[in-house]
């Protein structure tokens, strides 16, 4: 929040880059010339970034698809095979459950 104050009643975790935003706009700025304003674009998107993390998000994205991309390109050597689903209850539960049922009579 701009206003400094984070959920737990601290400061926020972008209240530093609210402030270097503020002092850009009072030091290159004036009620009569506010052309100063495109002097602090990189303390506006660092702010934004941190509010909105849209780079990291975008960043985690292709990082993404590039993993995925490499699985399709090699696919993986050993497979589990349907047995050692078993083991998870997904397939063959029946044979599962009556080997259980026959163990405990």
């Amino acid at each position: 929040m701009s206003s400094g104050y984070g959920l737990s009643g601290g400061q926020s975790r972008c209240f530093p880059f609210w402030q270097e935003l503020l002092a850009c706009y009072v030091v290159n700025t004036t009620t009569d010339d506010d052309s100063g304003k495109k002097k602090c674009l990189p303390a506006l998107e660092d702010y934004y970034e941190c509010l909105h993390h849209k780079k990291e998000a975008a960043k985690t994205r292709a990082l993404q698809a590039a993993y995925r991309k490499a699985l399709l390109a090699h696919p993986r050597g050993d497979p589990p095979k349907p047995g050692a689903i078993r083991n998870l209850g997904l397939l063959d539960a029946e044979e599962d459950t009556k080997a259980v049922l026959e163990a405990s009579k």
